[in-house]
């Protein structure tokens, strides 16, 4: 019997969520949910442009999770994605003023939409200035202007969010330390994913 059914990765921009998401589910043979947040029309130009076009870029990806959401519901088995659902409410509490964030959550209220809470969340870090190297080194168009004070401040968002956050059980990796991509260390992952996590838990693999 699988125990984390749903396991969802979450961490700032350029962490590495995806390529974790592809090897779990390669490993586990397990289904995949990816957040593709490249198709956002808006997301160049809020990277660009310092945040400007704020309300449009998370209006879209709100009406995205909806539909990535019935993909969660009518899954019978087990389902990795390299994104937490609730990200988009911390997103909007950073980006929006207030006006726009009263009304996101007035029509976040409309859609019904009710976020699936997880049965793990793998949260992985890395400081700034690594993130900022491997979004270089990736070399995506859409990023290429992304600012090092706004990754600032998503990494204090997540280790705020995380820090406080009740509800499934966490795995904690620090990639700037952790080489997951490391047979031995991936293995023991592997491991601890198929056991029982209570509370939030750091991954500290001891390699050979």
């Amino acid at each position: 019997m699988i125990k984390n059914k749903y396991i969802a990765i979450e961490g700032a921009i350029g962490v590495g969520k995806t390529t974790l998401a592809r090897n779990i589910s390669n490993t586990m043979r397990c289904q995949t949910l990816f957040e593709d947040f490249s198709d956002n029309p808006f997301l160049k130009s809020f990277y660009d442009n310092d945040q400007s076009n704020s309300f449009s870029t998370q209006l879209y990806f709100l009406l995205k999770r909806i539909n990535q959401l019935e993909l969660v519901d009518k899954s019978n088995d087990m389902l990795v994605s390299d994104f937490y659902f609730g990200k988009d409410e911390l997103f909007a509490r950073l980006n929006l003023s207030d006006i726009e964030y009263d009304m996101y959550t007035k029509i976040k209220s409309k859609l019904e939409f009710s976020p699936p809470i997880p049965d793990l969340i793998i949260y992985l870090q890395a400081s700034t200035d690594i993130l900022l190297d491997r979004i270089k080194k990736r070399g995506l168009e859409i990023e290429k202007n992304i600012k090092k004070k706004y990754i600032d401040s998503v990494n204090e968002l997540y280790m705020k969010h995380f820090h406080e956050y009740r509800e499934s059980p966490i795995l904690i990796i620090n990639t700037s330390n952790v080489n997951i991509n490391n047979p031995d260390d991936y293995n023991m992952l592997i491991h601890e994913i198929s056991s029982d996590i209570n509370g939030k838990k750091y991954f500290n693999p001891v390699s050979k």
